[in-house]
């Protein structure tokens, strides 16, 4: 098995910035929708003209969409696109480890019952 290379030392020394660690896992969050849009439509059999039609949008935002560089998702679009393909999305939200408690929406309040 090969070694590391020069770029896989560069991006294990830069991955120990937490910001650029963020930056990179967003990027990589992104380019996964491009792809599955791209792998998607290709399966279908669709250039991404016919799908724009299909979806009622514009080739230049399905091209958009299938830009691993893009970050202006919208969950109405991609239900769009994803329904005239005969698919469904799915968001899932994650918490990292051991980051405090539940998320709610409010602060801790004391409720008191009615009487």
């Amino acid at each position: 098995m090969k070694g590391k290379t020069n770029f896989d030392r560069y991006l294990d020394d830069q991955l120990r910035d937490p910001a650029f660690a963020a930056r990179f896992k967003d990027a990589g969050e992104a380019w996964d929708v491009a792809m599955q849009i791209t792998a998607l439509r290709k399966e279908a059999g669709l250039s991404q003209r016919e799908l724009a039609k299909r979806v009622g949008t514009s080739q230049q935002q399905i091209s958009r969409l299938e830009s691993p560089g893009y970050e202006g998702h919208s969950l109405s679009m991609l239900r769009r696109v994803a329904q005239v393909m005969g698919a469904s999305v799915r968001v899932q939200i994650e918490r990292g480890r051991g980051k405090g408690k539940p998320a709610v929406a409010e602060n801790d309040v004391a409720y008191q019952r009615k009487r």
